[in-house]
């Protein structure tokens, strides 16, 4: 164990104690035969005659106090590198003034973000597998503590050129973030709370989004005046950089790589396994060739690039009908992630409570679109409280959306990396993040927001209808079910001991 793994272990643990039963190996004789209706979210199994080929022996778990640390600290990190994507969409058009530039230009500050991610996924998800969680936390980190520090020397109008190189520079913090929840979960959490784990990692990121949407418009007000506009920018870029250093600090000395005792069967598993077993390449191809989990890829991409445009365009479609309201612009967009916030949560607990993968994505998503539908017809009311009703409701289902797709994903994917699996979904999504945002903005720019929306709603009934045709093959709770399985040969009755929640493949005991 390093100093730094020492110290967080003396600073935080204590005296630690079991959130779950402790387990020794036990000696068992049995081959399990299950038969599983998982497409309707319902499990059933039947044990077969005992036979001595296949034998899995069970580890010891444990579940940490400090698991609730590394979570927190993942999504305040988080928090910081989205505040940063947002910071100059919502107020695009004061920042469009500022510098003398275009919206093409203003969209690409937050569009970097998603091209960043395209060419880097692959390079720092070999990182995440072959390096660990711990090294891309602390470099992501630290990119984002540069970005922030960057553009504190660009509050002024000849300087957008390095002003977009320091938001380029956080966007690489963004390839470090992104996929790191499920992972993160896995690593930590206990079977009966890996999903709402996962879902509060997704949640740090939204609080940051909201921060970018309600922070920017009250610090940086629409002011005549260039010299006191720079003010306001440059004391806006010195508190994120503030904050960013802060966060890095933090990282260094608080943030583990794992827990010294796994906290799940599949994960006590994992780590039995010898590394030159592990293929990235061979895993990346497995992936490919899943079927379901390449539906998902792509019904995923479309529904979070729906989001991604509709964040960054936020600004534009409130102004064209709501002039002057750049605050509640911001507002809007707050209401959006907020509504979000607490959708990721109630679908996270949900899942932990009903393992019903398929049956919520599913339903979230023709949330999702009929909440669009009813935004786009109601933009151009002249009511700003019914924008606020709208927007909100949208956040609800779409941004909730977030953490059902890198569960179901991981679900579909066991026993490979979350990392890598969720690392794909984030492609897809920052790919059809920039063709929608840029389209958008091009259709907004000739026919208005009404058809810019309409362009998004077809995306969103097209990722409704391939989400239809997933098969819900749940790898992951044909792993936890064959646990129980063994418990039951083994001590004659079924314990739950939250286990497992993903990790590598299981083996037989020699």
């Amino acid at each position: 164990m390093s100093v730094q793994d020492e110290f967080s272990h003396k600073w935080m643990d204590g005296k630690d104690d079991f959130c779950s039963p402790t387990r020794k190996e036990r000696a068992s004789l049995g081959e399990y035969d299950q038969r599983l209706s998982l497409d309707e979210g319902s499990v059933t199994s039947e044990t077969s005659v005992l036979d001595t080929e296949q034998l899995f022996p069970l580890m010891e778990t444990k579940l940490y106090k400090r698991r609730w640390v590394m979570l927190f600290l993942f999504s305040v990190y988080s928090m910081s590198n989205a505040f940063m994507w947002l910071q100059y969409g919502i107020i695009s058009n004061i920042f469009m003034r500022f510098y003398s530039i275009d919206t093409m230009a203003i969209d690409w500050l937050s569009m970097i973000y998603f091209l960043t991610y395209i060419p880097l996924i692959l390079p720092v998800m070999w990182l995440l597998d072959n390096r660990g969680l711990r090294d891309v936390v602390v470099v992501g980190s630290a990119f984002n503590c540069i970005g922030a520090w960057i553009k504190t020397s660009t509050a002024h109008p000849d300087m957008f050129a390095m002003t977009f190189f320091g938001q380029f520079v956080c966007s690489v913090a963004t390839v470090y973030i992104l996929g790191i929840p499920s992972r993160l979960a896995s690593l930590w959490f206990g079977q009966q709370e890996v999903s709402t784990a996962c879902s509060i990692g997704v949640l740090g990121n939204q609080m940051g989004i909201a921060i970018g949407f309600l922070i920017p418009p009250i610090l940086v007000p629409n002011v005549d005046d260039v010299n006191e506009l720079a003010y306001h920018i440059r004391i806006m870029f010195y508190i994120s950089a503030g904050v960013a250093t802060l966060i890095f600090i933090l990282v260094i000395i608080v943030f583990q790589e794992k827990p010294e005792i796994p906290p799940t069967q599949a994960q006590a598993q994992a780590r039995s396994i010898p590394p030159d077993q592990y293929s990235y390449m061979a895993s990346i191809l497995r992936l490919l060739r899943n079927k379901p989990f390449m539906l998902l890829v792509v019904s995923y991409g479309l529904n979070v690039g729906c989001f991604y445009a509709v964040s960054t365009l936020l600004n534009r479609m409130i102004i064209e009908h709501y002039p002057g309201e750049e605050v509640n612009a911001g507002r809007i967009g707050l209401t959006i992630v907020i509504a979000g916030m607490v959708g990721s949560l109630i679908c996270g607990i949900w899942l932990d409570k009903t393992k019903t993968y398929k049956q919520t994505t599913l339903i979230v998503y023709i949330l999702s679109l009929i909440a669009m539908l009813v935004y786009a017809f109601t933009l151009n009311l002249g009511h700003l409280w019914v924008v606020f009703v709208t927007a909100g409701l949208l956040g609800l289902f779409m941004t909730g959306y977030l953490p059902l797709g890198f569960e179901f994903a991981v679900e579909l994917t066991y026993p490979e990396s979350e990392g890598t699996s969720s690392g794909l979904l984030n492609c897809s999504a920052q790919i059809f993040g920039i063709i929608f945002t840029i389209s958008q903005g091009k259709i907004i720019d000739k026919w208005g927001t009404l058809a810019g929306n309409i362009f998004l709603c077809i995306f969103l009934l097209i990722g409704t209808v391939i989400t239809g045709f997933i098969k819900s093959d749940l790898r992951r709770q044909k792993a936890n079910l064959q646990a129980e399985v063994q418990t039951v040969s083994s001590t004659g009755s079924v314990q739950d001991y939250g286990a497992t929640a993903s990790g590598g493949p299981w083996q037989r005991q020699s």
